[in-house]
């Protein structure tokens, strides 16, 4: 991959080392082009039938650029807001109650822990175990099992051992999908979901959910809409999409649509293998040069993430910032995050290091 090439699409990256990919990524020039474009034709055309159709034309495209990066079918794929939006839909859609138990780990982002906590409202038991550990932890009342793919905090990558389990697993994937390759079957997961302006590059407020066919039969709508319908004209005697499109957020705006749309188009055309060959090598050469200069980094997998001990996170990150490097501190911890995308290359490692 030609990373001089590729960095060149991310006008960010002129001016600052941006390492806070695992928030939001770097915004290419050709997606800021895409969604103005779109916005320009709404605002000559007006928003008319075309409008509609072109909408509906970008998301069959988005939803086809999803399933391409997890090697997955279109019809198993939906679109939605956020990682947290996919994860809610599935874990309110089971309708457990009072005698389900759900097994997660202790390094969760609160897009998991507001699904999760929902859940234990409806008297679902919760339980959170060490992330290294989930698997083993299973029990007789476990009806579901909800973790992180990779862990926001350091990286730490979800044992493989759930994928041998006989109870359903479902991954939060916004630190997986397009940072490291991802193939949900082989994950042994009922569902998977991401977001789209993380490591895809895309606009805020779009994400993708994967969700196993079977499974899926077991999962109601939560907030179905037009679009969850096989003929919206059919009123109360119609039914819902037998796809995962069912699952759909009710309305993604088109401007943001074509954003992301062009931006995983970019990635993709970069080559997905190379992308996550690119920022996993980084992250490791990052992690190495910290524990040479005696920082001490969180465990971490073969990931994009390395978070690394700062007693003075906040205004370590703040003072990073005035030297132009752009990194993140996780809240009530401790501790400084950097994001290592396929775009970052030794230069902005230098400027981290020479500024710490």
């Amino acid at each position: 991959m030609d990373v001089p090439a590729l960095r060149a699409q991310f006008p960010v990256l002129e001016r600052v080392a941006y390492l806070n990919s695992g928030t939001d990524g770097p915004l290419p020039a050709a997606a800021v082009a895409a969604a103005r474009e779109e916005l320009a034709g709404q605002e000559h055309d007006g928003r008319v039938a075309a409008h509609f159709e072109r909408r509906a034309e970008l998301q069959e495209r988005l939803r086809a650029g999803y399933a391409r990066l997890l090697g997955a079918e279109e019809d198993d794929v939906a679109l939605t807001t956020s990682t947290s939006d996919g994860l809610g839909r599935v874990i309110a859609g089971l309708g457990l109650g009072a005698d389900d138990e759900i097994l997660t780990s202790d390094q969760e982002h609160p897009g998991l822990l507001g699904p999760l906590l929902a859940a234990r409202r409806r008297g679902v038991t919760v339980r959170a175990v060490p992330l290294a550990h989930v698997a083993e932890e299973v029990g007789p009342q476990t009806t579901l099992v909800a973790v992180s793919h990779v862990s926001w905090i350091g990286g730490e990558v979800a044992p493989p051992g759930l994928a041998e389990l006989d109870v359903p697993v479902i991954l939060d994937g916004a630190q997986g999908a397009g940072a490291v390759h991802v193939d949900p079957q082989a994950l042994g997961c009922a569902a998977y979901a991401a977001a789209g302006q993380k490591w895809l590059c895309g606009a805020d407020g779009t994400g993708l959910l994967w969700i196993d066919p079977a499974f899926a039969e077991r999962v109601d709508p939560v907030t179905p809409s037009y679009i969850a319908f096989e003929d919206p004209a059919a009123g109360l005697e119609g039914g819902f999409k037998a796809t995962a499109a069912r699952f759909d957020t009710p309305a993604l705006p088109r401007e943001a649509v074509a954003l992301s749309l062009a931006a995983i188009e970019l990635l993709e055309a970069a080559g997905w293998d190379a992308v996550h060959a690119a920022g996993t090598a980084g992250a490791r050469r990052l992690a190495d040069a910290l524990r040479e200069s005696g920082r001490a980094v969180m465990p971490r997998g073969a990931t994009t993430l390395v978070a690394w001990e700062d007693p003075f996170a906040e205004e370590t990150r703040d003072r990073l910032e005035q030297a132009g490097v752009v990194v993140r501190n996780l809240p009530e911890r401790a501790l400084l995050r950097a994001s290592v995308g396929a775009w970052n290359d030794d230069a902005d490692l230098e400027r981290l290091l020479s500024a710490l």
